[in-house]
């Protein structure tokens, strides 16, 4: 058989939605644990006054070094899940920007993830956090990546699969809009940089977006069916 008439082959990647479940369980993982651990007490809102945040970090260091290696570790399947999802899309004939945009948000989403788990690792380090300036620092950037930076940017990966899913038909319309509307709840989120109210978004963009990858993952087709009926 000659290569103009041999079939495609579509090579689908790892599961979606398990690497979307892997990703969220180690980051939920990090939040219980990290309370626990901290006899009940939650991670610090930067928002705080200095002197809890510097009680927090100083008092519960085992819960801030695994919560640091949990969001780091949370990380990696977010970044295959994004690579897998835009070969997917490719696979699939989909060349508009979607796929590309699903690459760089998810890419990105998974960088800020990533530094702001090694950061929130620093912060239990014992030289670090008898400097009260230098703790609360690192708490911002811990957040600012973690919490803006990641959620932005998840959007993005959201809005980078919604998109070609429902102009191609590759989910149903219901899911393709539900994800939508979470991107623009995870990009208006980035208004928590100058209103320390809209950090409200944060949590309900983070764990929807969470929950949409995870079906996403599970309904995206690995091949498209022609109209014939024939999967090409």
């Amino acid at each position: 058989m000659t290569s103009e008439t041999a079939p495609r082959q579509t090579d689908g990647g790892p599961p979606l939605g398990i690497l979307a479940v892997v990703s969220g369980a180690l980051f939920l993982a990090g939040v219980v644990l990290s309370t626990v651990l901290a006899g009940g007490h939650a991670f610090p809102s930067p928002f705080a006054d200095s002197a809890r945040i510097g009680a927090y970090f100083r008092e519960h260091q085992d819960a801030v070094r695994v919560s640091g290696l949990l969001q780091f570790a949370a990380s990696v399947p977010l970044a295959i899940y994004a690579a897998t999802a835009s070969a997917r899309l490719r696979n699939l004939g989909i060349r508009a920007p979607g796929a590309t945009i699903a690459l760089v948000g998810g890419a990105l989403a998974a960088t800020m993830l990533a530094l702001s788990g090694l950061v929130t690792w620093v912060l239990s380090r014992p030289e670090v956090r008898i400097e009260s300036a230098a703790v609360r620092a690192m708490q911002d950037l811990a957040f600012a990546t973690g919490g803006v930076g990641h959620v932005v940017f998840l959007g993005l990966l959201v809005a980078g699969i919604a998109v070609p899913g429902l102009l191609a038909g590759l989910l149903s319309r219901p899911v393709a809009l539900i994800g939508l509307v979470i991107a623009a709840v995870a990009e208006v989120s980035t208004l928590t940089l100058l209103v320390s109210g809209a950090a409200v978004l944060l949590p309900i963009a983070r764990f929807t977006a969470l929950a949409w990858l995870i079906a996403a993952g599970f309904l995206l087709p690995r091949r498209r069916t022609n109209r014939a009926g024939s999967n090409r």
